[in-house]
């Protein structure tokens, strides 16, 4: 399985992105989709979350209300939408496939087997 990350760029403080995760085989009914990034720097941190069977998301408290990730099956992408995009949220997004994780599990990258090569997201203030 392939993950594909796109829907990065530079965009001033305010504004919005749309990053999307595309799989290269139908997985999202069994897979959750996490989304996670590594600012300059830092360590890399989970950043959001939907489970395989389309319960409740998960997100780091400071992209809460900011942040909504969401999936189409039928596409098999997930994506990431951003709003109200902050200076700290500069960072390489990565997407992530979990097997049939839920809960907090879905915050811990050990859960996840299959990774995207990353995608920039750079704002400026």
């Amino acid at each position: 399985v392939q993950l594909q990350a796109s829907g990065g760029g530079l965009v001033q403080a305010g504004d919005s992105l749309r990053l999307s995760c595309a799989a290269s085989e139908d997985i999202y009914g069994r897979y959750s989709g996490g989304w996670f990034r590594r600012a300059p720097g830092k360590e890399r941190e989970f950043v959001a979350a939907i489970p395989w069977n389309s319960g409740t998301p998960w997100y780091t408290d400071s992209v809460q209300g900011r942040f909504t990730v969401s999936k189409d099956d039928a596409k098999n992408t997930v994506y990431l939408q951003m709003n109200s995009l902050k200076p700290e949220d500069t960072a390489v997004y990565y997407c992530a496939a979990a097997k049939g994780a839920t809960g907090r599990r879905l915050t811990l990258d050990r859960y996840y087997q299959y990774w995207g090569q990353g995608t920039q997201v750079t704002v400026s203030s």
